[in-house]
């Protein structure tokens, strides 16, 4: 990953963004030599969202195929999660 300072973005602005964006598809800004952020593109941060849901879906599926769901209505789904506190 490319490392941007805050300093260098304070003195180049976006443009230290999109040139680093141009080499890989992911940013570090770091704030005094502490990496605090990353930056990429918008359609890489879809893709990455897509593949969560992916996962969250395929996770769901095998929990439904090994039984571990609760069907209940709504108002049993609360008094459950209000007994657990």
């Amino acid at each position: 990953m490319i490392d941007i300072s805050a300093n260098e973005l304070k003195a180049k602005g976006v443009l230290a963004i999109q040139t680093a964006l141009e080499q890989q598809l992911e940013a570090v800004i770091s704030v005094h030599g502490k990496d605090r952020f990353v930056v990429m593109d918008v359609a890489h941060y879809q893709y990455l969202r897509e593949c969560e849901l992916t996962v969250a879906l395929i996770e769901s599926n095998a929990d439904i195929a090994a039984g571990r769901f609760v069907k209940e209505s709504a108002e049993a789904h609360l008094a459950r999660l209000e007994s657990m506190e």
